[in-house]
């Protein structure tokens, strides 16, 4: 998602939830997405993870195709960006539960997103995971 006030355009990122990322920040942040099946339609699987990790449905507004990336991991995301607004602070993210800590036998539950924010490009591309800096340029271009 991104929005455009009065200066330069801002985009929404996450962070995410869990131990692993309690205490990393720059480089961490991500955009919202998630896995889709071979039969589902990925612009409708990215909106369906939006909501699903943000609490609040993805704007219907048109999308803007930023294409497709690979992360180091070999992940492979395809991204849209829509137009909107809404309050970072007020996120409620769905869960997973992993057992922590590691060899404890022990499971907790996390948020898959544990904060949300809005970043101006060059903010976010401190935050973002560097594969997915990518996408700010093709928004950038778009818009």
């Amino acid at each position: 998602m991104y929005r455009r006030g009065s200066g330069d355009p801002e985009v929404l990122l996450v962070h995410p939830g869990g131990p692993y990322f309690a205490r990393r920040d720059a480089g961490a942040w991500s955009i919202p997405k998630g896995l889709y099946e071979a039969d589902e339609e990925p612009l409708a699987c990215a909106r369906r993870e939006f909501a699903e990790e943000l609490g609040s449905p993805c704007p219907d507004g048109p999308a803007l195709e930023l294409g497709e990336i690979r992360q180091r991991n070999g992940k492979r995301v395809t991204a849209w960006a829509v137009e909107g607004d809404l309050d970072a602070g007020a996120i409620t993210s769905n869960t997973f539960t992993i057992e922590w800590p590691p060899r404890s036998g022990r499971t907790q539950e996390f948020p898959e997103v544990d904060r949300a924010g809005w970043f101006g490009l060059d903010a976010a591309r401190e935050k973002l995971i560097e594969a997915q800096r990518e996408l700010l340029d093709r928004l950038a271009e778009q818009l």
